[in-house]
């Protein structure tokens, strides 16, 4: 599958995430999907991009251990194993930037709202990592020019 229709697929899973779990799940679906993007534009992109892309998928990597294993909820795989290609790498980064920037606001709401303290470290730790990689992909679409959207 497209990076970006794996990418609105998590973005829609997201959005109907009910609980803190489900939430601090697609954070790691996410992570894990910044982490193929990154290892196949690392190979494959734009020559300018590779350093960058192979920053972007160790970011991905680290930010998926903050989180832990993503919690597979019905036993489903890790989104991101479905990755079959970044045709349209600016909209592809610029789309997981948006991801990023929706999986920071939804870890903010959960850290926000729970009285447990290992889920709101959980959650801060998640919040670290999401921004890490989203300075990333604010990087690598600035390299690509015009700046991150």
């Amino acid at each position: 599958m497209d990076a970006e229709r794996l990418i609105g697929v998590s973005r829609n899973v997201l959005a109907g995430s009910a609980d803190a779990r489900a939430v601090l799940a697609e954070a790691g679906q996410a992570q894990a999907l910044a982490q193929a993007i990154g290892s196949r534009l690392a190979y494959g992109g734009p020559a300018e991009l590779r350093a960058e892309a192979r920053e972007l998928g160790e970011a991905g990597e680290r930010g998926g251990g903050a989180v832990g294993p993503p919690a597979l909820r019905g036993g489903a795989e890790i989104r991101a194993a479905q990755l079959s290609g970044v045709a349209d790498v600016r909209g592809a980064l610029t789309a997981l930037d948006g991801l990023f920037g929706e999986v920071g606001i939804a870890l903010v709401a959960v850290a926000c709202a729970t009285d447990e303290e290992g889920l709101y470290w959980q959650c801060i730790e998640a919040i670290d990592a999401a921004d890490e990689t989203g300075d990333r992909l604010g990087g690598m679409l600035r390299r690509l020019g015009g700046g991150a959207p």
